[in-house]
């Protein structure tokens, strides 16, 4: 009888390219080559080796120069040579068509950018049926520019000028093209039906949400992976899935929460990130209806992660960009038990940064110009100052609902023992 080998599954590995240009210092690069990795390891993949080079904006042909393409090839057949196979390379920009076709000739192995590396993790985090087609969705548009390379074989060979095609294009006239259409075709019906299906859907979102009530709806944004389930589970004593990954949460939960007399409802929406791809946002139109139509937005913040400013900023970009800039916002800065910071020794004379500010001075600084109760610093992880961030909340829901619900039935007196 035949015995089956029960082998471990290989994890597979990656290396990372990045660039260094007139808009993108050494450190920034390395914070998104930092994120990147990140990504890699939610995928599932070990990152192994990283490769930045200093241009004034990407080469339009191979993403990198030459010379930095083949450095990245010695190392990818080095690494061979002693038996440690390279799986991918991860760009940490959108590659065009061209350049793909280009990096994967001179590289042979697989190449991912930062967009399709993203999609790949939305994919593996696709739970519903709504959460499938807005990836699948994502997905297409992502194809659909990029398809000629997967049918270079098949290309026409002929070239130059005049009516027959030019010098050795007789009897080479493949069926490329006629394939090529063909599937971008298919992609396009198979994308007008997900549209179809994600309008259907959304037109029972939208109904669910008339059916709520008169309840006033509290929603959770902020950067991916900065403790927003975390949050939504103290908060609402409910079981959302939570983990240290990008992007955990895709599909919206909304819970209803009573704090004392005061019902609401809260709810816990995708992650924003930096270079996140229009595609996505524009797919996941359904999910971010519920930041929409939210009468408060909760934004969270990991304040111990050392570019949380520029986290602040995109996630209010993005907010502009799908429509809901300008809503009543308080910002929560989580995980303040994370927080470090770098002592100075007593004879350091050079200036202060912010990596050197404790805690309590970093939140005199600009944070605390902030209008009263617009800024709480809490530990989800470590329940520190729930209590205070739930009368916060209580005094603007409640402020909310009187205004929007003048005549509701919901609020009652607290009566004190």
């Amino acid at each position: 009888m035949k015995e089956f080998v029960i082998s471990e599954a290989k994890v597979e590995t990656a290396v990372l390219v990045g660039l260094v240009t007139q808009t993108q210092n050494e450190r920034k690069t390395a914070e998104y080559l930092d994120e990147l990795a990140f990504l890699a390891e939610t995928a599932g993949a070990e990152v192994v080796k990283r490769f930045t080079q200093k241009l004034d904006q990407p080469n339009s042909v191979t993403y990198v120069g030459k010379g930095k393409l083949d450095e990245i090839k010695a190392y990818i057949d080095s690494e061979e040579e002693q038996e440690r196979e390279v799986g991918m390379v991860i760009f940490d920009d959108e590659l065009s068509a061209k350049q793909i076709r280009n990096i994967e000739g001179a590289l042979k192995v697989k190449i991912l950018d930062r967009t399709s590396l993203i999609l790949d993790i939305f994919a593996m985090r696709a739970q519903t049926a709504n959460a499938k087609t807005q990836v699948e969705l994502a997905q297409y548009k992502y194809m659909l520019p990029r398809l000629q390379r997967l049918w270079t074989h098949l290309e026409r060979q002929g070239g130059g000028s005049g009516a027959g095609g030019g010098k050795g294009s007789v009897g080479l006239r493949g069926p490329g093209e006629t394939q090529l259409e063909m599937d971008r075709r298919i992609i396009l019906n198979r994308m007008a039906l997900l549209k179809q299906r994600l309008a259907e859907i959304d037109k029972q979102k939208s109904t669910q949400r008339k059916n709520r009530g008169r309840l006033i709806r509290v929603a959770l944004v902020g950067y991916t992976n900065v403790g927003k389930s975390t949050l939504m589970n103290l908060l609402a004593k409910s079981e959302v899935f939570a983990e240290n990954k990008l992007f955990a949460t895709l599909d919206t939960t909304v819970r209803k929460v009573i704090i004392d007399n005061l019902p609401f409802l809260l709810s816990d929406t995708v992650g924003f990130i930096r270079k996140l791809p229009t595609d996505l946002v524009d797919s996941f139109k359904s999910t971010l209806d519920e930041v929409r139509e939210a009468d408060l937005l909760l934004h969270v913040v990991d304040i111990s992660h050392p570019d949380f400013e520029e986290q602040i900023e995109v996630v209010n970009k993005t907010l502009a960009d799908i429509g809901a800039a300008g809503k009543p916002m308080m910002i929560v800065f989580n995980k303040i038990d994370a927080y470090t910071y770098i002592q100075k020794a007593e004879d350091d004379l050079t200036p202060r940064t912010k990596e050197n500010w404790t805690l309590e001075e970093l939140m005199q600084t600009w944070m605390a110009k902030m209008e009263p109760g617009g800024c709480l610093f809490i530990s989800a992880k470590q329940r520190t100052n729930l209590e205070e961030l739930r009368r916060v909340v209580y005094d603007r829901v409640r402020e909310l609902h009187v205004q929007k619900y003048p005549y509701n039935d919901f609020l009652y007196p607290i009566h004190e023992e």
